[in-house]
């Protein structure tokens, strides 16, 4: 894998970090969590899933002794990446001006909900402020006099994860390229959320709030919409001439071929109604059985348990089966160095690496056993 031999000391929790460091993970890094002893907050199935193959160390960061053991394993890694709100790493003695005194060639990431500087930066929050804030959240209305929606999944949080991935990748190339030594990255999840509407900026910028309905990838043409069928729903994505006039002759409506050029109102809303009333006639199943090698952009709306089980996803041998839980989703990319057929699938138990780690660290037992009669890791 491409990341065989890096080793990164994982501090974040919930989902940010913990997903940006399973690509990482999953592209072959050795990731450890670094865990407050006794407090296994993240069970389930939700979190389980990111935190596959990772080893996992206990340690009580406000004891000296859990600080100095910290430190002791970041000579031996490569990255750390931390979640806490500004300036809480350098109160407890780890932050990256430290680090680096003890590794000079260490990647330090942080990622924060606003980022290290701002007038926001020592705010908390949680995703559904950051969407707020990037404009994103406005996005979901569909006009000035409804509310906005709460998404269906975690954009900032996913999006703070993967960039995190992304630069501190970058970071390492560059440091194996002889450009730099070690890098402190930080990471702001709000940032991430507002890269994610770049498409739509210059018109917010320019004083426009886009509507769902009212842009070419929203909804304001037919021939781009969601349509309810006899059972289930149907996505129609014929945003070119080709694969609209293909639509047309497919369904024997040659008629309307020349209304994919029309910007009237009135022609756009008859066109729209007289779809719905055809997509009406056949379930989901029977429109895309229909539409089988017919280039037309035609595809349905899915259930994730039905996305999973879909031949194509199964095709692409990304998601796994495992024997005492549900489905997860391993790396998506495909590559002949990306090894899909054994990836990670155990979450260790709390702690359970404690000891081997710090062995492999240099300590010693005499040194181990005073940790556990300080506190500063579990006892046995």
């Amino acid at each position: 894998m491409h990341l065989d031999g890096l080793r990164v000391l994982d501090l974040s929790r919930l989902l940010p970090g913990p997903y940006g460091t399973q690509l990482l993970a999953d592209m072959g890094a050795e990731v450890i969590r670094i865990e407050r002893p006794g407090d296994d907050d993240e069970a389930g199935p939700e979190l389980e899933t990111i935190n596959r193959g990772k080893r996992r160390v206990a340690l009580d960061l406000k004891r000296d002794g859990g600080r100095d053991a910290f430190l002791e394993l970041a000579t031996t890694a490569d990255v750390v990446v931390e979640q806490f709100r500004p300036g809480v790493v350098d109160r407890l003695g780890i932050g990256y001006e430290t680090v680096r005194e003890f590794n000079p060639e260490i990647v330090y990431c942080s990622l924060s909900g606003y980022g290290q500087n701002g007038p926001y930066s020592d705010r908390v929050g949680h995703d559904l402020n950051y969407v707020g804030l990037a404009g994103l959240l406005d996005m979901t209305r569909e006009s000035d006099t409804e509310a906005p929606r709460i998404p269906g999944y975690q954009i900032a949080d996913i999006g703070g994860g993967l960039f995190g991935a992304l630069a501190i990748v970058s970071a390492v190339l560059s440091r194996e390229l002889g450009a730099t030594d070690g890098e402190y990255i930080d990471i702001s999840l709000t940032d991430a959320a507002v890269s994610f509407s770049q498409a739509v900026a210059p018109r917010a910028l320019g004083g426009a709030n886009p509507r769902p309905g009212e842009t070419p990838l929203t909804g304001r043409y037919p021939w781009y919409d969601i349509y309810a069928a006899k059972e289930g729903y149907v996505t129609l994505a014929a945003l070119e001439p080709h694969f609209w006039t293909d639509f047309c002759d497919a369904v024997d409506r040659e008629e309307w071929i020349e209304l994919h050029a029309t910007s009237d109102p009135a022609e756009l809303q008859a066109l729209r109604e007289e779809l719905e009333a055809l997509f009406a006639e056949r379930t989901r199943d029977e429109w895309l059985e229909f539409f089988d090698g017919i280039d037309a952009a035609v595809g349905g709306v899915y259930t994730p348990a039905e996305t999973v089980d879909h031949p194509q996803i199964e095709a692409r041998g990304y998601v796994h089966r495992s024997s005492d839980g549900p489905p997860f989703v391993g790396f998506p990319a495909r590559g002949s160095d990306i090894d899909h057929d054994e990836p990670a699938t155990a979450v260790a138990d709390h702690g359970a690496d404690t000891a081997s780690l710090l062995r492999e660290a240099g300590l010693g037992a005499t040194e181990i056993e005073r940790l556990r009669e300080s506190g500063a890791i579990p006892g046995a």
